[in-house]
């Protein structure tokens, strides 16, 4: 998700974001790597953050992959989607955070894959130069069904992630299941430009946190989110485009909803 090559692929990566912005808050940017991306909503309030998600692969054999992740997000204050027709775009950085890790995925057999993950990273808010420690670690199943031509792929994921401010004074943390299904459609056509076949494919997926996620507004009361829903659709691509290092393999959009909580998606990478 490089940001200076042109105008309509900076546009779109606007609405990867994570959550709403308070200020003197941490959450919604020390999380931003781990909550999903999306145009988050509520309280009537909107925020906007760019998900870099960058992995390089370290080792690789046919059952084993080791990856280097490297993601970065940047945070983006008082934008929102009706500056977008108007060509206005965000005129500062708010919030950075880096949370480079290591992955691990071995497939065990031709329809099951298992990752792991973890990560060490900070973040920084420019506006009231604040700092905060991130680290997060996780597990993942990945198993291919058999239904016709459709080839769904059924991904259970259990993550733990938390900050602590530089200070000492904050810290939180949170943990949470999702389960999702993610189906094709068995309609392809080539890309040329891009030399890639593509594919429709339609996901959906929940989100279960055990300790109560708290979602920051700059106005009105915090929203604790429980779990929420998603649902979308994506171009599946044969192998990345443009950039290989960003994973930019799928392209497509979807909608969160849950606890007051309203997000859209547009997306660039496997959804589930």
């Amino acid at each position: 998700m490089v940001l200076n090559k042109t105008c309509s692929i900076f546009i779109s990566i606007l609405f990867f974001s994570s959550a709403v912005y308070a200020e003197d808050d941490f959450t919604h940017y020390a999380f931003a790597n781990y909550l999903g991306s999306g145009l988050y909503r509520t309280s009537g309030q909107n925020a906007t953050v760019v998900n870099l998600p960058v992995s390089f692969e370290l080792q690789k054999n046919d059952t084993e992959t080791l990856m280097l992740r490297a993601p970065v997000s940047l945070g983006f204050f008082n934008f929102k989607w009706s500056d977008v027709p108007e060509g206005d775009l965000p005129s500062s950085v708010g919030t950075a955070t880096f949370t480079p890790g290591i992955e691990y995925r071995v497939r065990t057999s031709e329809r099951y894959e298992f990752q792991s993950y973890f990560d060490l990273g900070y973040g920084k808010n420019f506006t009231s130069g604040t700092d905060v420690a991130i680290m997060s670690a996780g597990v993942s199943s990945l198993l291919d069904l058999e239904f016709k031509q459709s080839r769904p792929r059924w991904v259970n994921r259990l993550y733990f992630a938390g900050y602590r401010s530089f200070d000492g004074e904050q810290k939180e943390t949170y943990s949470a299941l999702q389960s999702g299904i993610d189906i094709g459609t068995d309609i392809h056509w080539q890309w040329n430009w891009l030399g890639v076949d593509v594919e429709p494919r339609v996901f959906a997926v929940g989100y279960w946190y055990f300790d109560k996620l708290r979602i920051a507004t700059p106005f009105g009361d915090d929203v604790l989110v429980s779990n929420s829903l998603e649902v979308g659709a994506t171009l599946a691509f044969s192998k990345p485009i443009l950039w290989e290092w960003m994973g930019i393999d799928r392209l497509g959009l979807s909608v969160r909803a849950g606890d007051g909580i309203q997000a859209w998606r547009l997306i660039f990478e496997f959804p589930i």
